[in-house]
């Protein structure tokens, strides 16, 4: 897959862009689906080195070597449109996040460093992309994932500058946090507000907990931004009621459209080593297992496991 191309898959692309178009959603579905599925299986064979007496070093030559062909072929360098160039941070998440799992236990140091330099390449174009985005992409759940890939990739090789830029974005989208918690760039979305506010909170959860690794604390200069969005989601789980009452709009969770998952959910298990809640333990334990590929795979392998 050296070139991404997909359109927008909504049908209405003015303020709320809340009605999908179907025929669009499936042209987007089939020119992402080749590398969503291998991010996936990606992260399914990265999770391996959890199990009890897992062979970790050959599961991490196993990972790299299926990324080294990508990189050598310099996979995703052009992205032919402004949509996939929008949207592409999510899956820059799931293969950094990926790779971030085997990294202490590779021995093919060579094609590591390959695909560290491949990886890097992609994000250092995120950082140009995202200056000159369009307005209310540039301030939601868009840029946090690009946040969040941009994060996990620069773990690998200890790059400084682009830690920075994604401390930075992370904490640019929760900054604009209204004082519920509300995040106003996914609250213009009509019936799928609460969607998309879900959608944002996963990657803000994830890259605040990466970089407070490195002394980071997004959203702390804005009244607990992190906090705030994340309890906003949390309190609206039951009915959307807040949501609704903001959008004028019943929620798609909520109108027999839609339905609230693990997937949804997962960032709980990383958000929950940034936090002590018996009241979240009890949620996330309804959940669990929690997976997101994009977010690595079984979140209770990654976080529970670092928070022991």
């Amino acid at each position: 897959m050296l070139t991404l191309a997909y359109d927008s898959r909504y049908a209405d692309q003015g303020a709320t862009r809340s009605e999908i178009d179907p025929a669009a959603e499936a042209a987007a579905e089939a020119a992402l689906a080749p590398l969503d599925d291998f991010i996936r299986d990606l992260a399914e064979l990265a999770n391996r080195v959890y199990e009890p007496g897992a062979q970790k070093a050959v599961i991490a030559d196993c990972v790299i070597a299926q990324l080294a062909t990508w990189a050598e072929a310099g996979a995703l360098e052009t992205l032919a449109t402004e949509t996939a160039q929008l949207t592409i941070g999510a899956r820059l998440a799931g293969l950094g996040l990926a790779l971030r799992q085997i990294v202490p236990h590779a021995t093919r140091h060579e094609d590591l460093s390959a695909i560290q330099r491949w990886l890097s390449a992609l994000a250092y174009r995120q950082l140009g992309f995202w200056e000159q985005a369009p307005g209310g992409a540039r301030q939601g759940n868009l840029r946090a994932w690009a946040a969040l890939g941009v994060a996990a990739i620069a773990d690998l090789g200890g790059d400084r500058l682009l830690r920075g830029w994604a401390a930075w974005s992370t904490d640019y989208v929760l900054c604009t946090a209204a004082p519920d918690g509300s995040l106003p760039q996914e609250m213009t979305r009509g019936r799928l507000a609460f969607h998309y506010q879900m959608h944002a909170v996963a990657p803000l959860v994830v890259a605040s907990r990466l970089l407070a690794d490195h002394g980071f604390a997004p959203g702390a200069r804005c009244d607990a931004a992190l906090d705030r969005v994340v309890g906003f989601v949390l309190d609206d789980l039951t009915d959307g009621a807040t949501t609704r009452e903001i959008t004028g709009e019943e929620q798609s969770y909520f109108d027999g459209s839609r339905e609230i998952s693990a997937y949804n959910l997962a960032w709980l298990e990383a958000y929950l080593t940034l936090t002590t809640s018996s009241d979240l333990e009890v949620l996330a334990a309804v959940y669990r297992p929690l997976a997101s590929s994009k977010l690595g795979g079984d979140q209770g392998l990654i976080w529970r496991r670092a928070a022991e």
